[in-house]
């Protein structure tokens, strides 16, 4: 039980520090453009859970089909989104280039997140 505390605990640090890159890239050089990226965030895990039933089985699973291959091609969508968006907020001048490194960052540690929570959930036991 002090196992699953602890790895929910590790989860929500990594997902809590994400999100606090993503506001120092925007406060560190007053622009709140790079915050575009965020709304990403929220749509990454959208296919999971309305054509996944909440799991993350169906990313791994050969099966094909309408809706788990449009759940796949939306995870992969938001996930090129993501670092898309500050790629392309610097070539327009939008944003600084520290504020694009700090975005990435923030989106590895978001999707280390992400790949820790699938780690965890493939487990049987919770």
């Amino acid at each position: 039980m002090d196992l699953i505390f602890a790895v929910l605990a590790g989860l929500a640090f990594m997902f809590s520090s994400s999100i606090l890159l993503q506001i120092l890239a925007c406060a560190l050089y007053n622009n709140w453009w790079p915050l575009l990226s965020a709304l990403m965030y929220v749509l990454v895990p959208m296919p999971c859970l309305f054509f996944g039933g909440g799991s993350t089985q169906f990313l791994i699973s050969r099966d094909g089909g309408g809706w788990i291959g449009a759940a796949k091609f939306l995870t992969g969508a938001s996930t090129v989104g993501s670092l898309a968006i500050p790629i392309i907020l610097r070539h327009a001048h939008m944003i600084d280039t520290g504020a694009m490194f700090i975005e990435f960052v923030s989106f590895f540690i978001f999707v280390c997140t992400v790949l820790c929570f699938h780690r965890v959930s493939l487990e049987d036991d919770w």
